[in-house]
């Protein structure tokens, strides 16, 4: 590291109640009081940031980066920060840094969003519709009326399982427009893992069943919790 980059590193180290004064950081680092009080101000920049804030991609790559991104997003297929930050590194023949990635995604925030985000399967991204939600209702609510049912008699039963060791939340790069609008929320996962499932029941009438627990076993193996 040059002495110059020290020396800021020295001031951004420092508390915000020290007393110290440019001229005994500078003479300390021997570099010019006035050079580092622009780098210190903003001013100017290390050689790293410089060269890591030369164009990597051209407008036409980015356009095509950014298009592509949508393309995923349509699919359910957001990518990760590292994923897009390798992807650009190839195109431009050189390796880009987080810093960069952030960078586009402000140039293009028009296009892009980074969200948090937890993964779906598959097969329930297939399911997952307006259209297929809405008929369920209107079946369950016309079933509810032709047998007279009250809450007491109905009940919902769901399964969540959980992949240990795995993350489920990770940050990714989406198309804002579909974002915005909520037609993605979620990005897809393998549905082929394993999980340890849990089983529970709710009553429309607010009272609940005990869960229950699913573990994973050998063939012929029972294992109780």
């Amino acid at each position: 590291m040059a002495p110059i980059d020290d020396a800021v590193e020295d001031l951004k180290s420092r508390d915000s109640g020290e007393h110290f004064t440019l001229a005994e950081v500078a003479k300390k680092y021997q570099v010019n009081r006035s050079t580092l009080g622009r780098r210190w101000r903003g001013v100017t920049a290390s050689r790293e940031d410089g060269y890591l804030n030369q164009e990597a991609l051209n407008q036409q790559q980015e356009l095509e980066l950014i298009q592509y991104i949508m393309r995923l997003t349509e699919r359910g297929l957001s990518r990760t920060r590292e994923i897009i930050r390798d992807f650009s590194s190839k195109i431009a023949h050189r390796q880009l840094s987080d810093r960069w990635v952030s960078r586009f995604i402000t140039r293009h925030q028009i296009h892009l969003i980074s969200q948090w985000t937890t993964a779906m399967d598959h097969t329930r991204h297939l399911a997952d519709s307006e259209s297929k939600y809405r008929l369920y209702f209107e079946l369950l609510h016309r079933k509810i009326t032709e047998y007279h049912l009250e809450a007491r008699d109905i009940y919902n039963m769901d399964e969540k399982g959980f992949l240990i060791g795995l993350i489920g939340r990770s940050k990714r790069i989406f198309s804002r427009r579909q974002w915005e609008k909520k037609e993605v929320r979620a990005s897809l996962q393998d549905g082929s893992r394993e999980f340890l499932t849990v089983l529970a029941c709710c009553c429309a009438d607010g009272s609940s069943l005990p869960p229950a627990l699913i573990y994973a076993a050998k063939k012929g193996a029972i294992r109780s919790s």
